[in-house]
């Protein structure tokens, strides 16, 4: 399976794609002057405390305040440690407003949403979570060898006695750590207990200072790529930007030295995007209609309460009957929907409506192709069995933006509904404003200025309606083309 990580930097933003097979898998954007808090670790204030929700606003220094749930406050014991299970305290108990507390970023501010936040602190390395004030050992779901997962509890055991952090803090085995070695282990396990003595050295700094701010910033993209990224799968590591270049290998140096010989400095003419279709497979990534090879299609509507997914047979006519025309569909367009969730980074709840099937062995086939498609993808889902009307529920964990959140915003002409009046309906809203001004003002006439496809109408089809409007308001009515007003802007002032 050919698997790639490409790396292109600019001065203003850094964009990270996995593709496998030559297609687009993932795709991670940073902009420099808004980079991701997520991982980030802040010395906050409590700004407001909530006990109907049983939560509480956090102010860290991002535009939005924090928002933490009292299941999210960690609860300590005499000697400093998580208390397992945690005792379920209410949020007046645990907080108070004005109190300092250090908070770590669990999800990225989404539209109108401040930031998740938790007080549950873990920093990542290669192959290993660190939870201070945690005694848990625990591994990746995602390893599914048994074997392996003795062979490495095992080994993280004996790791962790040998570093002499047996009581000091818990450690969760990566995916990434699937075949590692002790040896291995050892090292991201002092690596860990020096970031962290870092960050307590830092959170006393700043608890003596008591001030609002970054304790921990988390390490830039294409350092986290390298870190989260890369599977023995990944073949090839292509960087466009020479110091972004040198900054990766000095880092596989140091913690990954094995992949040294897969990173590649690209310098060819066209740019790197370019050469693998990224660029276009962004563009079709924001749009709303998602074409499938056989003729078929997906529409997507991505809304702040869910997203929808529509599956139509389009061109697809088949070659044998109706059910198996629609059976191939389904299951390409269960692939496809899996691809673009990843692409997308679409999150919270999903709404799959797949064309109608009489067969159940076929219902299930197509269950079971979306939930193998999605057993690669790094955010946790969820899939319910297909309901009786066609439709499929599944939820995807939500921790940054979409592609969409990132890289659009809210038109200004339709205002969000993805449409606009017609000229026609615009005419109208205008000889209702027309007849508001006209009860409210003595003078003798009315200007209206509109956009041109709405003039054009008012002089042609509705020219009659204005006619009339003339003899019931006593006033003369002229229209103005403003080349600048799209079709919803209208005024009507007085002439």
């Amino acid at each position: 399976m050919s698997v790639e990580i490409l790396i292109n930097t600019s001065p203003s933003e850094t964009r990270v794609a996995l593709i496998e097979q030559g297609l687009l898998q993932q795709i991670y954007i940073e902009r420099n002057n808004r980079r991701g808090p997520v991982g980030n670790i802040y010395l906050g204030k409590v700004v407001r405390v909530m006990p109907g929700m049983q939560a509480a606003f956090v102010e860290i220094g991002l535009e939005k305040a924090g928002f933490v749930h009292a299941a999210d406050i960690m609860v300590r014991g005499p000697d400093g440690f998580e208390l397992v299970p945690q005792p379920g305290g209410t949020i007046e108990s645990l907080l108070r407003e004005g109190q300092m507390l250090v908070v770590q970023v669990a999800k990225e501010p989404i539209a109108s949403k401040g930031a998740r936040l938790t007080t549950f602190l873990s920093v990542a390395s290669r192959y290993l979570v660190c939870m201070p004030h945690n005694r848990h050992l625990g591994i990746s779901q995602r390893i599914e060898n048994e074997p392996e997962r003795e062979r490495l509890l095992a080994a993280l055991s004996s790791a962790v006695t040998a570093e002499g952090v047996l009581d000091q803090s818990g450690f969760i085995l990566r995916t990434a750590a699937e075949g590692v070695s002790d040896i291995e282990l050892q090292s991201d396990i002092r690596f860990l207990r020096r970031v962290w003595s870092a960050v307590q050295q830092r959170i006393e700094e700043c608890k003596a200072a008591g001030k609002i701010r970054i304790i921990y910033d988390d390490l830039v993209l294409y350092v986290r790529a390298m870190r989260d990224l890369l599977t023995p799968q990944v073949e090839r590591i292509r960087i466009d930007d020479a110091r972004v270049y040198d900054e990766v290998v000095r880092f596989a140096s140091d913690f990954i030295p094995e992949i040294a010989d897969r990173i590649e400095l690209y310098q060819g003419e066209r740019p790197l995007f370019d050469v693998f279709g990224i660029e276009d497979e962004i563009q079709k990534a924001l749009a709303r209609t998602v074409k499938l090879k056989s003729g078929g299609n997906l529409v997507v509507d991505q809304n702040e309460a869910m997203t929808t997914i529509d599956v139509n047979t389009g061109a697809f006519l088949g070659s044998h009957n109706q059910e198996e025309t629609i059976y191939k569909t389904n299951v390409e367009a269960a692939k496809a929907i899996a691809r673009q969730l990843k692409v997308r980074n679409i999150g919270g709840i999903i709404i799959i409506d797949f064309i109608d099937m009489q067969d159940e062995e076929h219902k299930r086939q197509v269950l079971r192709t979306l939930q193998k498609a999605l057993e690669k993808d790094p955010a946790r889902t969820r899939i319910s069995p297909m309901s009786e009307l066609g439709l499929v529920e599944m939820t995807r964990k939500r921790t940054r933006e979409s592609l969409r959140q990132m890289l659009c915003q809210e038109c200004h002409v339709c205002q969000g509904r993805g449409s606009i009046k017609t000229a026609e309906t615009v005419c109208y809203d205008i000889f209702r404003e027309i007849m508001r001004v006209a009860r409210n003002y003595e003078n003798r006439g009315l200007l209206v200025i509109a956009s041109q496809g709405v003039v054009d109408r008012l002089l042609d089809e509705e020219s009659a309606t204005v006619v009339d409007l003339e003899q019931l308001t006593g006033k003369r009515i002229s229209v103005k083309v403003e080349a600048f007003y799209v079709n919803e802007q209208f005024d009507v002032v007085i002439s």
